[in-house]
């Protein structure tokens, strides 16, 4: 199984990923990185992974049909097999989208459906979780659709919020489960075990 990566910052996720590949616990191989930010962490960590990588914007191709083939071209040329959202802050294109229809998976910081849609990424998400009051919160490995964190779940894995705990902690304690998780979830994916919509 080939993984095709859009990441926007760090890429710590990516990272866990590809960790999770030379290990042998993932049977799959990290064949491109295509990034949004020419300074990403993500292509950093590509270029000292020795995985191709590509930054690919607004900036190179102004033209969003022009962006959107030519992420499916980047795609396509690695013979990706699933596309994975490391951190990608960019809707995809409706080629993409299209082309790898039920093979596109990105990782949410809370429990879907709760604490989605619009805005909702990164700190904003868990700001609203403690704000909301919750006493758990979590993460869910989704599918991608057209809309922001709509797409089919298939896996989640719950975390305590505790009381005192800043959006910055939570952060943190649900980011080791986005790393743990969402390489379990590729493996089951990849064994047969977890079957993605045809």
């Amino acid at each position: 199984m080939k993984i095709g990566f859009l990441a926007s910052h760090g890429g710590s996720n990516m990272q866990a990923i590809i960790d999770a590949c030379k290990s042998g616990k993932l049977e799959a191989i990290p064949a491109v990185v295509v990034s949004n930010n020419s300074d990403s962490g993500a292509i950093a960590r590509a270029r000292t992974e020795g995985v191709p990588h590509y930054y690919l914007s607004g900036k190179t191709h102004p033209d969003p049909v022009e962006l959107d083939q030519a992420i499916l071209d980047a795609l396509l040329r690695h013979g990706v097999d699933i596309v994975i959202l490391a951190g990608y802050m960019k809707k995809l294109g409706p080629k993409t989208l299209a082309h790898f229809r039920g093979r596109i998976l990105n990782v949410h910081p809370a429990l879907l459906p709760k604490f989605g849609g619009a805005g909702m990424y990164g700190i904003h998400v868990h700001e609203a979780v403690i704000a909301a009051g919750e006493k758990e919160s979590g993460v869910t490995i989704h599918l991608v659709d057209d809309q922001y964190d709509t797409g089919p779940i298939l896996a989640q894995r719950r975390v305590p919020v505790m009381p005192d705990d800043t959006p910055e902690t939570l952060a943190a304690r649900v980011l080791t489960e986005e790393h743990i998780l969402y390489s379990e979830t590729l493996q089951r994916i990849a064994t047969g075990e977890l079957s993605l919509p045809t």
